[in-house]
Formats: C-alpha cells, structure tokens, sequence
C-alpha cells in the first residue's frame, strides 16, 4: 500500500529534499509541495494525502491553523499531520498536538528515521518520543497561559493507568507488559479511552493527561 504525502514548508530546498528523499522509498509517494499552510489545506483536499509533513512556521497560515484545519474537516478524517519543529526555538508544539497533529519530527532527523516516522503516524500511531516529548509538555502546561482542561472523571482506574503511561510515551506492548495484560487488552483499553475523552490519537491523550493532572510535571 502506498503512502500518499503532501510535503508543506516554505523552503523550497527543504521540501525538494524531503520529496527526493520520499520518492526513494517503495512504499511512498509525493502528492504536492505547499509553501504556506493554506496551500496545505487546499492540496490535503484535492491530492487525496494520507499523511501531511507538516512545518510550523510558514506565512499566509502557519502550520498549526493549517493542521488544525485539516484535523476540523469531516472530509479528511483520514488525513494524519506529521509537525516539523527546530525543538529548541518552537514553542508552537503543543498547540499543534492539540490542534491535532499525530506527532513531531525534529527538523535535523536522519533521513532514515523521517521515513520510519512517516510509515509510523500513516499506519494511525502517534511518533512520541518519551523524553523529549515529556519534557517539552512540561514546559509549557506549566506556564501561566496553559489552559486547563477538566480531569478525566469518566476513565476507570485501570484507564487512568493506562493514561499515564501512553503519556509516558509507552506502545501498547510495553503498556501490557507493565500491567501484566496481554497486548490487545491494552490496545483496548487505549481504544475506549480515546473514545471516552473524544481523543483523536495518543498525542491529544497525552495533553490530556498532563493537562488533567494524572500525570504530572517531573513525574515522568
């Protein structure tokens, strides 16, 4: 099955390389460059993408409205968004989680791991590294300006549980092994609460989690 990507940044040598280097791949395909996050939005409608690599920073509409759009639109509940950021100086990335995106790649990732990370969001996961994306949630929920969000009252113990420790950046396996259950008992019980909390992937649970409190800043 092929891959259907739509490259958005508004470098033109960026997105050159990034479709060179997808188009070596067997199992993906190129369906448009965007330079703005609006021309991101109308090609993820007309070039039937599965998946969009995502910049932040780009003019007319910055990456996170753009995902945010895509992730709004009945049309293209299929489309997944993959953000790129510098890490070190954007500090946009969990609007964009919120916004929607799947995950986030940091822009100087070997060509080999950009290529594993885009199998890894298209096939529905979310790409969320436990350090990293641990610490930069701490960051900035603990700033004054983070909303807060209700606590989720509706989860059973074990899905409390099992919250924290997709929030911790655990697979299903390692969420099993933890727990002592079997790995579709896990897959379950992520299942049921992203339908609880009207979740659209294991990233929006993971500002959840932070954001209710399960987990908590320096309890990683």
């Amino acid at each position: 099955m092929t891959i259907r990507v739509l490259l958005a940044d508004d470098q033109t040598l960026v997105r050159e390389a990034f479709a060179m280097l997808v188009e070596s791949a067997r199992d993906m395909q190129v369906v448009g460059q965007a330079a703005t996050g609006r021309q991101a939005v109308e090609l993820a409608r007309t070039g039937r993408a599965d998946l969009v690599v995502m910049d932040i920073r780009m003019p007319d509409l910055d990456g996170i409205e753009a995902t945010r759009l895509i992730a709004a639109d009945d049309d293209l509940a299929g489309v997944r968004v993959l953000v790129l950021t510098t890490y070190d100086t954007d500090e946009y990335i969990v609007d964009a989680l919120r916004a929607g995106a799947s995950g986030f790649l940091v822009k100087d990732t070997r060509p080999a791991e950009l290529l594993d990370a885009i199998r890894t969001v298209a096939a529905g996961d979310s790409l969320l590294s436990p350090g990293p994306t641990a610490r930069l949630i701490e960051r900035f929920l603990r700033s004054p300006s983070a909303p807060a969000t209700g606590g989720p009252e509706c989860l059973s113990e074990r899905e409390r549980e099992v919250l924290a420790l997709v929030a911790r950046g655990l697979n299903n396996t390692e969420i099993a092994e933890v727990l002592g259950l079997s790995p579709l008992t896990a897959k379950t019980h992520v299942s049921r609460i992203m339908g609880k909390l009207s979740a659209r992937d294991r990233a929006q649970l993971v500002i959840v989690a932070y954001e209710s409190g399960v987990v908590t800043p320096g309890n990683i």
